[in-house]
């Protein structure tokens, strides 16, 4: 999903910007392998902060999925009782 985002906002820029008149094929190519360079960098860099992560906290990674399913479950439990009540 951040990677969307991330996509999505190159390509609104390049929108903004305009493409040239004379090479827009070249344009858009090299666009589109700068975004995947991007991406391909941010995923670089979290699988480079999870794998130093698993060996330092391999316990809490274990259980952060569970908290957050929890909070998330809890947090639309709340909304949608808000909602009914009110």
């Amino acid at each position: 999903m951040v990677l969307d985002f991330y996509t999505g906002l190159g390509l609104r820029g390049l929108a903004e910007i305009g493409l040239p008149e004379n090479s827009q094929l070249l344009a858009l190519f090299l666009f589109n392998v700068g975004i995947e360079v991007g991406q391909l960098s941010i995923i670089a860099v979290v699988l480079g902060f999870l794998a130093i992560a698993r060996v330092r906290y391999q316990q809490v990674l274990y259980q952060l999925p569970l908290f957050l399913t929890g909070g998330v479950a809890s947090y639309w439990f709340i909304e949608r009782s808000w909602q009914i009540l009110m």
